[in-house]
């Protein structure tokens, strides 16, 4: 299946560049030259309670640039980092985020049929990277992330992708419900994957343009996601263990996703 290049993350050029696009920001000023070069944040923590001018400003500015931010306790920021931080502390990321939007109508134009993954609340940077260069291998055009309570993505990330990061779009968005609806209304199906069905995964049809939906292994899909999809599936599974690692379960979701596809490009094949 091919891909629109254009909206794929840039790379860094080398190690030393990915390393100073991924660096730690403390501080106003650092911030703000930041946001004037254009950079792109994975994080922005802003001290819980900070009071002040410099407060007010940074606040104002991302607001302004429509960068998310989290307010967090003065004794995360101190964990780290023991400079001087004035209350914020920044990650740049290595990547540049997707745009979903852009995306999904490129994707329609070239006649392909979309194929997404949208992650809830899978904040471990391993499972994170490791389920990117899955839907890599897979086809997937975006993977779709909420702007707060997601993994970080960061060098870690892009070393357990194995460069896959690299090669797929990442996609923040504010609400995912609401990308949901609007996924719909586009035409593409939305399947949440989660043990609250009877439904096997081959029991589904996966043909279309798809958006799958995983969730986190310690608090699953979020009931607004899983009532707000056209679907719920679940792995087969028949051993005594009653979970799967999340990134092992989007790779058997994804392939079933390819499996399904692939037979009826088959069947396509033989009646034309």
């Amino acid at each position: 299946m091919n891909k629109p290049h254009k909206y794929h993350a840039r790379p860094s050029a080398n190690k030393e560049e990915s390393t100073r696009r991924n660096q730690m920001l403390i501080g106003l000023r650092p911030l703000q030259e930041a946001i004037d070069a254009g950079k792109e944040f994975d994080k922005v923590l802003i001290q819980r309670g900070l009071q002040g001018e410099v407060a007010l400003d940074v606040k104002a500015l991302l607001q302004k640039e429509q960068i998310p931010y989290q307010l967090v306790p003065a004794e995360k920021l101190a964990r780290i980092t023991s400079k001087n931080h004035q209350g914020i502390v920044a990650f740049v990321s290595p990547l540049t985020y997707g745009n979903l939007d852009h995306i999904v109508q490129e994707l329609f134009a070239q006649g392909l049929t979309p194929r997404l993954l949208m992650l809830d609340s899978v904040t471990d940077v391993r499972n994170f990277g490791a389920i990117c260069r899955t839907a890599e291998c897979f086809g997937v055009h975006a993977v779709i992330v909420p702007e707060k309570g997601s993994a970080q993505i960061n060098e870690e990330a892009i070393k357990t992708s194995a460069g896959a990061l690299y090669n797929i779009p990442v996609c923040r968005v504010k609400s995912l419900s609401y990308t949901v609806n609007n996924l719909r209304q586009s035409g593409i199906t939305v399947v949440s994957c989660s043990e609250k069905t009877r439904k096997e995964s081959y029991e589904v049809n996966l043909t279309n343009p798809i958006c799958i939906i995983m969730g986190s292994e310690e608090s699953g899909i979020g009931n607004d996601l899983l009532k707000a999809s056209d679907q719920i599936m679940r792995i087969p599974m028949s051993g005594k263990t009653s979970s799967l690692n999340v990134s092992v379960a989007a790779g058997i979701a994804l392939y079933e996703v390819v499996r399904q596809c692939s037979v009826d490009k088959a069947q396509s094949n033989v009646t034309a």
